[in-house]
């Protein structure tokens, strides 16, 4: 029963997404989710009591798609977390929808702001790893640094969204990470890491082949 449960909403999560996706919030309406997703409305206000809770959940469930594993750089690792992020933009139209409801101005009575502050605070951590392990130049304040990536970011897939549907993000959010990183992190460090248009979709096949590993190690 647990299981049916969990598959239920999951059903549930993934046809709003792609409805809040399609529509927006405000045009977005239940009986097209409950169409989509071939589920009682019984069964749908069970696991989301309104359409605002609904909205939240989508958005709460994007912003846990973070990478499971850590890296020996810390840079790294932040950069991963970036660029995979822009991967699933154009793969998961959950996390495209979460997106989409953050930035969305007619989502009145959302929580939009609980998203952004969320990639600050992991942006925040993994700088401040980077800064304990000297990655980091000395005038870096990892806080006020994450705050930068985070709005610059949300700046460039808002861009990508509306001129290619985001075919162009990897370009552009490598090109971001190009042009900011250089006055962040140490020369050595930066050298060292990946920060090509590819590395989004190759950090997304290793936690999909970490996941299905019985026991997976820590990547490198």
């Amino acid at each position: 029963m647990q299981d049916r449960a969990i598959l239920t909403r999951q059903a549930i999560l993934t046809a709003a997404a792609g409805v809040f996706e399609e529509r927006g919030y405000r045009a977005a309406t239940i009986s097209e989710i409950l169409a989509r997703a071939g589920v009682t409305r019984g069964a749908l206000y069970f696991h989301f009591p309104s359409k605002e809770d609904l909205a939240e959940g989508v958005i709460r469930e994007q912003d846990g798609r973070l990478p499971a594993a850590g890296r020996q750089c810390a840079v790294q690792q932040l950069v991963d977390t970036v660029v995979l992020h822009a991967h699933r933009l154009r793969t998961d139209p959950v996390v495209r929808a979460g997106v989409r409801l953050a930035l969305d101005q007619q989502a009145e009575g959302l929580d939009r702001g609980g998203s952004f502050r969320r990639w600050r605070e992991v942006g925040a951590e993994l700088l401040e790893l980077a800064r304990e392990r000297g990655e980091l130049l000395p005038h870096v304040v990892p806080a006020e640094t994450a705050g930068v990536l985070v709005g610059a970011f949300a700046g460039v897939q808002a861009i990508s969204r509306s001129l290619s549907g985001y075919q162009d993000l990897p370009r552009r959010v490598s090109g971001l990470l190009r042009h900011v990183l250089p006055s962040v992190v140490i020369p050595p460090v930066l050298a060292s890491v990946d920060l090509s248009e590819a590395r989004g979709a190759w950090v997304q096949e290793q936690l999909t082949a970490a996941g299905a590993a019985p026991n997976p190690a820590p990547l490198t």
